[in-house]
C-alpha cells in the first residue's frame, strides 16, 4: 500500500488522509475496508454525511433502479420526479408531523452553500447587515460562513471576511453561573453596546466540530424569545447535528421551538451532496433566479433522500432506536471517563453525538491515531482538538458500539 500518489500531487490542504493514513477500498454500513483487507468499525461517518451508513442498501437499489431507467441527473431548478416525490415525502413525513410550515430551497451541493444562502435572505428580509453567531460555533469555510466561524484556525487576515458579525458567549461558555443569554439581551438593549441590530442568530444546538456543546433545552427557549421581542430571525445551523442526530428528526425538536430558517446538508442526501434551506413562507422574498447554483437539482441525491425519509421516518420506530442505542453510547463514554480520570474532563453529548474531553490535546490525537491503528475510525473536535468524538452512523449495531468502544478503550489504556 503506498499514498505517495496524493504526497506528490494533492495540495497540502488534504487533512483526513493525515488522521486515516490508509487506502480505503470499500464500506458497507458501519464498516470499512482498506486495500489489504483491514477491517475498521466507523465511529466518523463522513463527518456526518453517512447517518445512515456507507453503501446503505435500501438507497443503493434506489439508485440503481433509477439509473437503469434513464432518470433525469442534472436539472438546475426545473421539475423532476425525483424532486416532486422528495418534497412530498419530506413534507409529509418531516414537517407535518411536528407542525412546521416551511418553503424549500434547494441550493448546493454542500453545507456552506446553505448557509450562505440563509445569511443572505436573512439580511435582505430584514434590511439589516449584522448577523450575531456564538463561540466555538463552526459554519463552513466559503466567505460569509467563514465570517461566523469561531475557530480562528480557519481565518486569514489576507482572505478579506466579510465584517458585519458578532460572535456572542454559548450556553456555559463563561461556566454554569454565568447567564449568557441575559448578556445577549443585555447588549441587544444598550444602544452603547456597540452592537448593530442583528438580522438574525445563527447556531447549531449542539457544536459539533466546536467540541460537543449542549446548549439547554431552557437556553433555547430564551433564546427564541429574546429573537422575537427584537425581531431578528432565528436561524438553526442541522447540517451535522440534524437529520436524526439527535434521536429527533430535528436537533431543536427536543426544546419545542421552531426556527425561523433552517440549513440542511451532509446526511439529508442520503450519502450524495445535497443541501436545502427551509424558510418560513413570508421570508421567501426571493426574485427568480436571484439566488442561483448550477447543481441545485442533483437528482440523485432526491432519490436517496427520498427512498432514506420513505423507510427511516415514515414512522417512529427508527427515532426510538437511536435513542435506545444512545444511552448505551453515553454509558460507554462515562465509563471511559471514570477508567481515565487522570486523562479525562469531562463527558457530554446528546441523542447520537458525544464528546469525551481530555485534559491535554496531544492525547486526543495520540488517542485517535492509535485506536486506528487498531480498526477504529474516529476523530478528535474542539478549538484544541481535545475532545474525543463519536459520530458513528445511526444504523450502528449495538455489537459495533461495543466493539467500537473496546478498541477505543484499549487505545486510552495504552496512551494514558
Amino acid at each position: 500500500m503506498t499514498l505517495s500518489i496524493f504526497d506528490t500531487y494533492e495540495s497540502e490542504v488534504r487533512g483526513y488522509i493525515r488522521s486515516f493514513p490508509t487506502l480505503f477500498a470499500r464500506a458497507k454500513g458501519a464498516e470499512i475496508w482498506d486495500s489489504e483487507g483491514k477491517r475498521y468499525i466507523d465511529f466518523f461517518a463522513g463527518a456526518g454525511a453517512l447517518n445512515y451508513g456507507h453503501n446503505n442498501p435500501l438507497i443503493n437499489q434506489a439508485i440503481i433502479d433509477y439509473l437503469q431507467k434513464d432518470g433525469i441527473s442534472h436539472a438546475l431548478d426545473m421539475g423532476t420526479e425525483a424532486k416532486r416525490d422528495f418534497i412530498q415525502s419530506f413534507v409529509t413525513h418531516i414537517l407535518q408531523p411536528r407542525g412546521l410550515e416551511y418553503k424549500l430551497q434547494f441550493v448546493g451541493p454542500t453545507g456552506t452553500n446553505a448557509i450562505e444562502t440563509a445569511l443572505k435572505i436573512a439580511r435582505k428580509v430584514k434590511g439589516r447587515k449584522q448577523v450575531i453567531s456564538f463561540t466555538n460555533g463552526f459554519h463552513g469555510m466559503s466567505m460569509g460562513s467563514l465570517s461566523i466561524t469561531g475557530n480562528r484556525y480557519y481565518h486569514d487576515d489576507n482572505y478579506g471576511v466579510p465584517s458585519y458579525t458578532t460572535q456572542v458567549p454559548f450556553h456555559n461558555y463563561l461556566g454554569d453561573k454565568v447567564d449568557t443569554i441575559a448578556y445577549l439581551r443585555k447588549i441587544l438593549q444598550d444602544t452603547s453596546s456597540g452592537t448593530e441590530l442583528p438580522a438574525a442568530i445563527v447556531l447549531e444546538t449542539i457544536q459539533a466540530e466546536g467540541g460537543i456543546n449542549v446548549a439547554g433545552e431552557p437556553w433555547l427557549r430564551e433564546l427564541r424569545k429574546v429573537c422575537d421581542d427584537f425581531d431578528i430571525l432565528f436561524i438553526a445551523d442541522e447540517i451535522q447535528v440534524g437529520n436524526g442526530r439527535t434521536g429527533d428528526f430535528f436537533s431543536f425538536e427536543r426544546a419545542g421551538i421552531q426556527p425561523d430558517i433552517v440549513t440542511l446538508s451532509k446526511s439529508i442526501g442520503g450519502g450524495l451532496p445535497m443541501s436545502l434551506v427551509l424558510l418560513k413562507p413570508e421570508l421567501d422574498q426571493w426574485s427568480p433566479g436571484e439566488h442561483s447554483g448550477t447543481f441545485r437539482g442533483f437528482n440523485w441525491g432526491f432519490v436517496a433522500a427520498h427512498t432514506a425519509i420513505e423507510h427511516y421516518w415514515a414512522n417512529g420506530q427508527f427515532s426510538a432506536d437511536i435513542k435506545t442505542k444512545a444511552q448505551q453510547v453515553q454509558m460507554r463514554m462515562q465509563d471511559l471517563a471514570l477508567s481515565f480520570p487522570q486523562i479525562t474532563r469531562e463527558v457530554r453529548g446528546h441523542g447520537f453525538i458525544w464528546g469525551l474531553e481530555l485534559k491535554e490535546a496531544e492525547h486526543g490525537s495520540q488517542i485517535c491515531r492509535r485506536a486506528f491503528e487498531l480498526g477504529l475510525v474516529i476523530e478528535t473536535a474542539g478549538a484544541e482538538g481535545n475532545v474525543i468524538k463519536f459520530l458513528g452512523p445511526l444504523i450502528l449495531t449495538p455489537e459495533q458500539i461495543d466493539e467500537g468502544f473496546d478498541l477505543l478503550k484499549q487505545a486510552m489504556h495504552e496512551i494514558a
